[in-house]
């Protein structure tokens, strides 16, 4: 099994845009998580996080996105986030078989902040890591959303081998 993911819907109400994408990823749910509800591994694929209380009502700092709080916390299923400027992020995790996952991805957000490249670029990342089974720290976060080049080169640690 290998990760994939769907078109991503786009829709808009008045000024308000969602995005939704359904990305299946070859990993258990419990290797999923950590990917969207720590620093580290937001900072893997989608962007730096400041900041992140992994409780209902903490604050968020997450990069390019914004800063707000936890607006829904169900460990190991449903992290969102509500950034100023950068509208409602959900990821909302579920079992696909035995060996696999769905993250079922929502962003609503006004103006024309996000693009659905953007998000693609992010989840083609989020999907190389998980399949490589790459660790979710030490890396260099995917870059911005536009999904201009993706993540820039990062030279070797001293003793790293390349």
């Amino acid at each position: 099994m290998s990760g994939s993911i769907a078109q991503g819907i786009s829709q808009t109400h008045g000024n308000t845009h969602i995005l939704h994408f359904v990305v299946r990823v070859p990993r258990h749910m419990e290797d999923v998580w950590p990917a969207v509800a720590t620093p580290e591994g937001l900072g893997v694929w989608c962007t730096a996080v400041g900041v992140l209380e992994p409780r209902l009502g903490g604050a968020v700092a997450l990069g390019d996105l914004g800063s707000g709080q936890v607006t829904a916390w169900d460990v190991d299923r449903v992290a969102e986030y509500t950034v100023e400027g950068g509208g409602r992020i959900r990821f909302h995790l579920e079992r696909d078989g035995e060996d696999g996952s769905v993250l079922r991805f929502t962003h609503e957000f006004q103006g024309e902040a996000e693009s659905e490249q953007g998000w693609r670029t992010r989840f083609e990342r989020l999907i190389e890591v998980l399949e490589s089974g790459e660790p979710l720290t030490g890396q260099e976060p995917a870059g911005p959303a536009s999904g201009a080049g993706g993540p820039e080169p990062v030279e070797p640690l001293p003793g790293q081998l390349t």
